[in-house]
């Protein structure tokens, strides 16, 4: 139950089609449209993929940030957070378990004005996902006790955003740009309003708005329309609907200009210049959309600053895009101990310029044509395609996402210039900074003290309604769907491809393997990210602006290094291969732009290093590996500054090999074709030399530890508790403990972990355990945010669930449970290409087969309680948690 990201910047973290194809997509994707409006006002969008066997059900009330009261801010957020905890005929429990059986993946947001609940599930599964939503536009329950432990989580998610640079800033930047209108405040709420919200508060809150009259519902998926919409009449058909209140009125007085600055736990300065632009309802919205994508070109004048050495990153893009206002920005990232100030006056410099002067008309055509293009990828992912049609209708008053596209189409060299020259001019601006405050030494702690002794029995058993019981009873191993052709091309190239006819794209995904750690020589460490930061500088052939251009021309996004990708129309796919061969086998690796890069990479070291973040992941590490790990080589701005543009070219040689390469391709292409177009571009491709050794040593258990990381920026703790455990990937103990992991989370308040410390304590926002396995190593982790005084109490509730796996049986019912969430998470890992595509390329890359999903689902299937309990009392030492906090002391 999150607030959507939209509301975050999209900040650029360092080291670290033509009009006709618009018009046929768009008359493809509505004929694949069912639309009914019920008798009760409820709205319903049923669009038809066939992408895989699932379905995305997403209910949108319009309501949301602008509608809370006075000294409420968040009361919408709040009730979104209390669907969950009981609706008409479904409690708290049976809504966890429900969901957690579905295979987990539903949620929540709230945004400025809308609320959303959404789940992605199989498509046999639809008839109960309609159901629970149905239950809770029936009625909620909202009652004091409920809120009273629904509150502690809700204020950790308050707590963690408050910890979180980027959101002050925004928060501060809607204060002053939207001054005296909704949009002052987000959706998320604060503490002290939280404090003094009732239960009967939320309820008249729910009761004004929840209403049929004031929701739109969007399915998406493999489902047949014209059933679907009948169970949908049945479902919600008969709920009474009633009058909205009146809504608040915006009205947005002139921006007054101003300069702040923040404290922040970021690695590096960052400047923002923002200025409001039009909102979604303007007619002039679709050209600040292709002025914003022209800004942000790597043509344009903002990102040059990066190869002209002026910042460590440079961008612009839109966020907070309202019906009556959006928020345009541009941000410059310099080194942690540089004075920003010129760096800002030279991007206002260049954005003035281009509201005075006009932009260039090539780069106006070539976002119109990624734009258009982006429409045909958005049908690549089912839920991604209901989160656009949702909000498309819900956040902006569509009748379907094609209304942008068609208003896209229509912009002019001349509306994007005149909106430039309108908005981009200081006395519509607000300037920030972001200045680095470096963190202190990280600081051994006296260690775990064992809290209180807590025994309590798990999670009881929950007794499902009639309508969901008899379908989540069954347990069933789905069947294969992985039908891709697996070949290895003669220069030892493994090729994997995967067709999929659901819209005229391709896409292509590929791995080098490599560990740098292994193959860097003696005194070059960060030699693989000085060549990472100079593959987009070009090729041998095409310069960096070149390059672009020859991208743009074909409306394809690519990137290139030991990780590469390339999304591209069918129609360009084998020119989009040639230009990310050329891109990844002949690099440019010019000598000025080596300069450029070594002196940012130097400068980005230095402040990395002090940083909160690189110490807390340092500690981690420390405390985990033993001494002269290969892992624990670490990166200096000595070290960089020795590294020669000859040893970066030695090293692309070397550690660049068709035999270490995989390469999957999904889209509408066949396998044929794809392999034509591959061995076309990369046919010509030689290994030379004996493969490199790249697979890390074994490394023994580690021994407990406490370290805290201060972060004075941070309100909340963040937590790590992790040990090396005695396994890989390929370990029989796998996959019992992996069950075990979903009876202990990933099912929400339906699993131990959740339960225990959101649900019934409140402690923490979300918590989450993980087991990370690579061919020689495997170490197991769970992470959760709190308040300080809450670190040990969390810590004391985990501990004693890890020790229960260990110990006790867990019950059928949980049993039950998690294997249904992990058997029917296997089928929704197909609900978007980019999920396959890395899904194959995960499992070519460590050597697993590629319908090991399948196989892995027979094995869990099988498994029993007394496995799981045996694997946990083999693999975890819970006396041996390393414990690394970031953020105030824990007390």
């Amino acid at each position: 139950m999150d607030l959507k990201p939209r509301y975050l910047l999209k900040l650029l973290l360092l080291i670290g089609a033509s009009a006709a194809l618009g018009h046929t997509a768009l008359a493809r994707a509505e004929s694949a449209v069912t639309r009914s409006t019920l008798p009760n006002g409820m709205r319903v969008v049923i669009i038809r993929n066939s992408l895989a066997p699932v379905v995305t059900v997403e209910t949108n009330f319009i309501v949301g940030g602008n509608e809370t009261p006075a000294g409420f801010p968040g009361m919408a957020h709040a009730q979104e957070h209390m669907a969950f905890r009981g609706c008409a005929g479904m409690n708290a429990d049976q809504t966890a378990a429900i969901y957690a059986q579905l295979g987990g993946d539903n949620n929540a947001d709230t945004q400025q004005n809308i609320t959303q609940y959404y789940a992605t599930i199989p498509a046999a599964d639809l008839d109960i996902a309609l159901q629970a939503q149905a239950t809770c536009l029936r009625g909620v329950d909202d009652s004091d006790q409920e809120w009273s432990q629904e509150r502690g989580a809700i204020e950790q998610e308050v707590a963690r955003d408050l910890s979180n640079p980027t959101y002050k800033f925004i928060s501060r930047l809607n204060e002053d740009m939207f001054a005296g209108t909704p949009y002052a405040h987000d959706p998320l709420g604060t503490k002290a309003s939280f404090d003094t919200t009732t239960g009967q508060m939320l309820k008249d809150f729910y009761n004004k708005w929840y209403t049929p009259g004031n929701a739109i519902l969007v399915i998406v998926g493999d489902i047949d329309p014209a059933s679907t919409l009948s169970k949908i009449q049945h479902l919600f058909g008969d709920i009474p609907s009633h009058p909205l209140p009146a809504r608040p009125t915006v009205e947005l007085k002139p921006v007054k200009s101003e300069s702040f600055s923040l404290d922040s736990n970021l690695p590096y300065v960052l400047s923002f210049i923002a200025y409001r632009l039009p909102g979604t309802s303007s007619p002039d919205y679709a050209a600040a959309q292709i002025l914003s994508d022209v800004l942000a070109s790597q043509r344009a004048d903002v990102y040059a600053m990066v190869p002209a050495g002026k910042a460590l990153a440079a961008e612009f893009g839109m966020a907070e895009t309202y019906p009556k206002a959006s928020v345009g920005y541009g941000v410059v990232a310099v080194p942690s101990a540089t004075d920003i100030s010129s760096s800002t006056q030279e991007l206002k410099k260049i954005l003035a310029n281009y509201a005075d002067k006009g932009v260039p008309e090539d780069l106006v055509a070539a976002a119109k044509r990624s734009e258009i293009a982006a429409a045909e990828f958005q049908r690549n992912s089912i839920p991604g395609l209901a989160n656009v049609w949702s909000d498309a209708l819900a956040a902006e008053g569509r009748t379907s996402p094609d209304e942008d596209i068609d208003a896209i189409r229509k912009v002019t060299l001349a509306d994007v210039n005149r909106v430039a020259k309108q908005y981009l001019v200081d006395q519509n601006s607000i300037t920030a900074t972001l200045k680095p405050v470096p963190s202190g030494q990280p600081v051994a702690d006296k260690g775990f003290g064992g809290g209180e002794k807590l025994t309590s029995a798990p999670t009881k058993p929950v007794q499902l309604p009639a309508w969901a019981a008899s379908s989540l009873a069954q347990l069933k191993v789905p069947s294969d769907y992985i039908q891709a052709s697996d070949t290895t091309l003669p220069n030892g190239i493994r090729l994997i491809v995967k067709t999929d006819p659901t819209s005229p794209t391709i896409s292509v995904a590929g791995s080098v393997r490599h560990n740098s750690d292994l193959q860097t020589p003696p005194g070059q460490e960060g030699v693989s990210d000085l060549l990472d930061g100079l593959f987009s500088y070009g090729t041998q052939t095409l310069d960096r602006l070149a390059f672009q251009k020859a991208l743009d021309d074909i409306a394809a996004n690519e990137s290139a290094g030991f990780g590469f990708s390339l999304s591209v129309l069918k129609e360009n796919f084998s020119r989009g291969v040639q230009l990310l061969a050329d891109n990844e086998l002949h690099p440019a690796l010019p000598a000025d732009a080596f300069a450029v890069v070594q002196k940012q990479s130097e400068e980005f070291v230095a402040g990395n290093l002090q940083s909160p973040g690189y110490r807390t992941s340092r500690a981690l590490d420390l405390a985990l590996l033993p001494p002269n790990d290969p892992e624990l080589r670490e990166v200096t701005p000595a070290t960089l500054s020795h590294v020669t543009l000859d040893e970066v070219k030695q090293f692309h040689a070397s550690t660049f090999r068709p035999d270490l390469t995989t390469i999957v391709v999904i889209g509408d292409v066949s396998a044929a074709e794809a392999k034509t177009v591959i061995e076309k571009w990369f046919g010509d491709w030689k290994a030379a030399g004996p493969k490199p050794e790249i697979t890390l040593p074994s490394v023994p258990a580690n021994k407990p530890s406490t370290v805290s990381v201060p972060d004075d920026q941070q309100v909340q703790d963040s937590v790590v508790l992790a040990e090396q455990i005695n396994i890989n990937r390929f370990d029989p103990d796998y996959y019992p403990l992996q069950l075990g992991n979903h009876v202990l989370g990933g099912g929400f308040y339906a699993t131990r972990l959740y339960h225990d410390l959101r649900q019934t304590a409140g402690y923490v926002y979300t918590v989450d355990v993980s087991l990370d396995a690579s061919k020689t190593r495997a170490s197991y982790s769970v992470t959760y945010g709190c308040n300080p005084e809450n670190v040990l109490k969390a810590r004391t509730l985990i501990q004693r669930d890890l020790d229960q796996m260990r110990t006790e049986a867990v019950s059928a019912d949980e049993l039950h449970q998690a294997k249904a969430l992990l058997l029917r998470q296997i089928p929704l890992s197909e609900s978007s290409e980019e999920a396959v595509a890395g899904g194959l390329l995960r499992r070519a890359e460590i050597g697993l087969p590629l319908d090991e999903p399948i196989r892995a689902a027979k094995r869990y299937y099988e498994l029993s309680a007394d496995d799981v309990k045996a694997a946990f009392a083999r693999q975890l030492r819970t006396g041996d948690l390393v414990q690394v906090v970031r953020g105030p002391a824990p007390h």
